[in-house]
C-alpha cells in the first residue's frame, strides 16, 4: 500500500474567537490558494487515489475537497474521526486494513501532531523518529503489511514550498 499523508492548509488562527469550536475553523484565502499549487503538484506527480479520508474538521475536509476536485476524485472522499486531533492512529490503521477491496493508493489528511506521530510509529515503531510536517505538507509511506509499528518506508517527505515548484 501507498500511504500519502497531507497536512490541511493554512486555517484561520485558533486565538481569533469568531468560531465557537475549534473544529468550525475554515481555511483562509491563503491556505486554499497554497492548496491548489499542492493539488497541482500532486497532479503533476500523477497521484490518483483509492480513497482519501479526512478529519472531518471544517479545515481539513476543505483541504481533502480541495485536492479530491482537483484530482476528479471526488467521490472517493470519506471522513473519519481517527483523523481528529487527538484521534487514535491505532484505530486509522484498523480502519484502512479492513477495507474491502484492499487499496493500493490512500490519502489521509488531519492534523498536527497527530500526523507526524502516525509516521513515526509505522517508520519507526514508537515516537523516536522526528517529523515535522508543514501545513499543506505531503508524505509518501509505503508498506507491505499495514500494522501499528515499524511497517512502512518513508519515500518522501514534501514541504508546500517544494510542491510549489512542482506546478
Amino acid at each position: 500500500m501507498n500511504l500519502y499523508i497531507l497536512r490541511h492548509g493554512i486555517a484561520t488562527d485558533p486565538a481569533a474567537h469568531e468560531f465557537a469550536k475549534d473544529a468550525d475553523r475554515p481555511l483562509t484565502p491563503e491556505g486554499k490558494r497554497k492548496l491548489r499549487q499542492v493539488a497541482a503538484a500532486m497532479a503533476a506527480l500523477e497521484l490518483s487515489f483509492d480513497l482519501i479520508l479526512s478529519s472531518p474538521y471544517l479545515r481539513a475536509r476543505q483541504t481533502a475537497e480541495v485536492i479530491a476536485e482537483a484530482l476528479k476524485e471526488r467521490k472517493r472522499l470519506e471522513l473519519s474521526d481517527s483523523l481528529t486531533p487527538g484521534g487514535s492512529m491505532k484505530k486509522l490503521v484498523e480502519l484502512l486494513n479492513h477495507l474491502q477491496p484492499s487499496p493500493e493508493s490512500v490519502l489521509v489528511v488531519g492534523h498536527e501532531p497527530s500526523l507526524s506521530s502516525l509516521i513515526s510509529l509505522l517508520v519507526s515503531g514508537g515516537a523516536s523518529f522526528a517529523v515535522v510536517m508543514k501545513k499543506g505538507g505531503l508524505c509518501k509511506l509505503s508498506t507491505e503489511s499495514l500494522q501499528p509499528g515499524r511497517c512502512a518506508t518513508l519515500e518522501w517527505l514534501l514541504t508546500p514550498k517544494q510542491m510549489a515548484l512542482m506546478s
